[in-house]
């Protein structure tokens, strides 16, 4: 089931730019692919397209061909399966068994045939919980290893996996890898991943093909690529195996105040129609001062996201203490979860893990635009906060785009960008490295570096062992169980 894309091309309705332009690529069956490419390369566009979810001509304009075995890919659904790059957008039925059915009852799969698929799926991606676990309970890690399981289910003859390990931890990734590797070897599935983690893929793909501004930029055996083209694909922002991404750390040069602590916290989430939380994480000591960067890191399933947003005020306390000290309250009460909406624009900016949970908007001008206008900054003042921002996270050609039809890595600058444009005194960000080519991470994490030397205390909650070594000061680890710890 050869893949072929003959002068293909797509470009979104209402962009001027096109996604993908005149592609010309042959992939053979049972071949593995590592696709890569700068963000906003048109990686993505190039997954959705072979498996025919970019939709008709109200979508978008296409060009060219893209063929799955002789048949256009819009017409082929089923012999193509996708994992997306937001897990969340994948997930469909309220229980993990049924969620990971869900396709193969679409295909018409026997019933009993599905659960021997489900249990199998469930086992060979890591996800250990029943089939009845609520998928609202899970993790953004475990809902990646809930979307991959339900294309393994499916048994395609093409797997297409878009950032397949970006909110695991470095275990699950490897884990994740070799389910998909076992998965195809045994099936004999044709394989194409994108991925930023180079690293975690390079040594068991047959071949890597790079994308660039005008077309393909490498394409062959991976030890090849990398050896001949390193600066060519250093300066185009792809990540080459033993190349380090280069951020040099500024220096602060007097002490800030500590912000924000807390002592002996527990924090949860409440379950749909409880009346009360279940506890992630607790016995968690930390605090956050100007000019000081704090990593949380920990397994999947640890906590972590669920610390910052209760850190950051949106989620109430399970037990234990959690108080702004008054450099950061100034008149409002010790306790975040207590403050408004419009308390935290200048206080607390966070950033979550799913970027479309914060995407309001239809203009990526308009987006950045929402906090400044919300503390009531005059159209020229707002500009004069938008405008480098726009810049220098490179979206300033997005400007009059619809936020939803950005890439991956693009909607994560995005939302760094708007927690950024209220100057918070606290900035809490998770997985913000999630989605970036090695030149935007460089960019990035020097823009949060200089925000840190400028007095802003922040906390990271990330899997990116390079950004940890990079920006943290202090670093929290959180548990398998959710405990606490330096």
């Amino acid at each position: 089931m050869p893949v072929v894309a003959r002068g293909w091309g797509w470009r979104h309705g209402g962009r001027r730019r096109w996604a993908v332009s005149g592609l010309d690529l042959r992939i053979d069956p049972g071949e593995r692919v590592l696709l890569l490419g700068a963000s906003g390369s048109g990686k993505s566009t190039i997954l959705q397209g072979l498996a025919g979810v970019l939709g008709d001509e109200e979508d978008g304009d296409s060009t060219g061909d893209l063929t799955i075995g002789g048949v256009p890919a819009a017409s082929a659904r089923g012999r193509a399966g996708l994992v997306l790059q937001d897990p969340d957008a994948q997930v469909v039925l309220a229980r993990v068994g049924d969620d990971v059915a869900f396709a193969c009852e679409n295909l018409g799969v026997p019933r009993d045939e599905i659960w021997a698929r489900v249990d199998a799926a469930l086992q060979a991606v890591g996800l250990h919980v029943g089939r009845d676990h609520p998928t609202s309970r899970l993790s953004g890690g475990q809902k990646q290893r809930l979307a991959l399981a339900g294309i393994v289910a499916m048994r395609p003859g093409l797997l297409l996996l878009d950032e397949p390990t970006a909110n695991l931890d470095p275990a699950g990734a490897e884990d994740v890898r070799d389910a998909v590797l076992a998965v195809s070897a045994a099936s004999g599935a044709t394989l194409v991943v994108v991925e930023h983690r180079v690293d975690l893929w390079a040594a068991h793909v047959d071949r890597v093909v790079v994308l660039g501004p005008e077309g393909l930029l490498a394409d062959g055996p991976p030890a090849a690529v990398f050896a001949s083209f390193a600066t060519v694909l250093t300066d185009a922002g792809v990540w080459v195996p033993g190349v380090p991404p280069g951020h040099r750390r500024r220096p602060r040069t007097d002490d800030a105040p500590t912000l924000l602590t807390a002592t002996g916290l527990a924090v949860g989430r409440r379950p749909f129609g409880s009346k009360t939380s279940g506890v992630a994480a607790s016995g968690i000591d930390l605090s956050l001062a100007g000019g000081r960067t704090l990593a949380i890191t920990g397994p999947n399933g640890a906590g972590k996201s669920t610390l910052a947003m209760t850190v950051a005020g949106l989620l109430p306390r399970v037990a234990g203490g959690l108080v702004a000290a008054p450099a950061l309250r100034g008149d409002r009460g010790p306790d975040p979860e207590r403050w408004r909406a419009r308390d935290l624009l200048t206080r607390i900016g966070t950033v979550f893990q799913e970027p479309e949970h914060q995407l309001l908007t239809r203009r990526v001008r308009d987006e950045l635009a929402v906090g400044p206008r919300a503390l009531g900054l005059s159209d020229a003042a707002t500009r004069a906060r938008v405008d480098p921002l726009l810049e220098r996270l490179r979206l300033s050609h997005l400007a009059d785009v619809n936020p939803f039809t950005l890439s991956g890595g693009e909607k994560r600058r995005l939302t760094v960008a708007t927690a950024l444009a209220t100057r918070p005194l606290v900035l809490v960000l998770d997985e913000p490295t999630y989605g970036q080519d090695a030149r935007t991470w460089r960019e990035l994490a020097d823009l949060i570096d200089d925000v840190r030397a400028d007095g802003t205390a922040v906390a990271i909650v990330t899997h990116d062992r390079a950004l940890v070594e990079a920006l943290a000061d202090d670093e929290l680890v959180l548990g398998p169980a959710g405990e606490g710890g330096a």
